[in-house]
């Protein structure tokens, strides 16, 4: 069933709940200790550890449970996720998280696949993979821990990192220009676009829950501070060291992607919210069409006659 809560802008979307359990008792929701796994590895202060606790907190208040949670990442400091997470998981191979996420969004629609990544995962080798899965508006989550820099192997330059960020592999500075994940992600055709920070918890969840909400390919960048190789890269956009959380204005119309598509170009720290949100099919759709198309054709006819006739026809 569904039920009614505000999001992020203040509008009401429907909800997923749980069903009751047998003999009509609700279930009850799990507790942060019944879906917390292995004890996070992270190094101490570093913004991975309020993405995760905010994860618990979304699977709390949304009372989830174990089979129908299901985390998903690649490799980076961000992408040990499902470590700690005690669900259905997978930690994949580099860049690829969004085509395993795909494939589950695919068969299992009674799922909503939470993908987790970093800057490097998900703009370096699997740049071409984050395109696609936006333009085929896949129903699933992707929330992508931006720190700047390639924490895991120690300080090298990220697809993010600024114009002039000193690391192992440029240290005179770095000379290129990095991406914008926002710009990037509205022109590749995702249907959600949303930014935050792990230093307003209360803003990750809602986000969070918002892009959860969302029938499509929902993108959240969440700033997530690297203590140990950038800090204090962030500290312009957190009130608590003298910077500026800018929400979203009011004003902007979250449908409007030239728009959005502005916003997103404005110097950091820029905004936080929800930049751009349309509804359109998505590739779930599409195939569920494709699929029960197809079946129609042969309604009635068993397995071994629909395999005969396909040999037939390869004669």
């Amino acid at each position: 069933m569904s039920v009614l809560t505000p999001d992020i802008s203040g509008t009401k979307t429907a909800t997923t709940v749980q069903p009751p359990a047998p003999g009509g008792a609700e279930r009850k929701a799990l507790t942060k200790k019944e879906i917390a796994g292995d004890h996070p590895t992270w190094c101490p202060g570093c913004g991975d550890f309020s993405v995760l606790a905010l994860y618990f907190k979304l699977i709390e208040k949304r009372k989830l449970h174990h089979e129908k949670i299901t985390t998903v990442a690649g490799i980076g400091c961000s992408s040990r996720f499902p470590y700690f997470v005690q669900a259905h998981g997978v930690h994949y191979i580099h860049g690829r998280a969004l085509a395993l996420a795909s494939g589950i969004s695919l068969s299992r629609p009674d799922l909503h696949p939470f993908v987790f990544g970093g800057d490097g995962d998900a703009f370096s080798i699997g740049g071409n993979h984050f395109n696609h899965t936006a333009r085929k508006n896949i129903n699933l989550t992707y929330v992508v821990m931006d720190n700047w820099v390639y924490g895991l192997t120690k300080k090298q330059t990220s697809p993010t990192s600024p114009l002039g960020f000193k690391s192992k592999t440029d240290p005179w500075g770095a000379v290129d220009y990095p991406i914008n994940p926002m710009k990037q992600a509205i022109a590749a055709g995702a249907t959600f676009v949303a930014r935050t920070t792990h230093s307003n918890p209360k803003h990750v969840l809602d986000v969070m829950e918002a892009a959860m909400d969302h029938e499509g390919f929902s993108f959240v960048e969440c700033l997530s501070e690297c203590v140990e190789f950038y800090e204090g890269a962030f500290d312009a956009s957190n009130p608590r060291k003298g910077g500026e959380f800018n929400l979203v204005p009011d004003s902007h119309d979250v449908r409007d992607e030239i728009a959005a598509y502005r916003l997103a170009d404005a110097p950091f720290p820029g905004h936080f919210g929800i930049f751009y949100q349309v509804s359109k099919p998505t590739k779930n759709e599409k195939e569920r069409e494709v699929i029960d198309s197809a079946r129609a054709k042969v309604k009635g006819q068993a397995d071994w006659q629909i395999l005969q006739a396909t040999l037939d026809r390869l004669k």
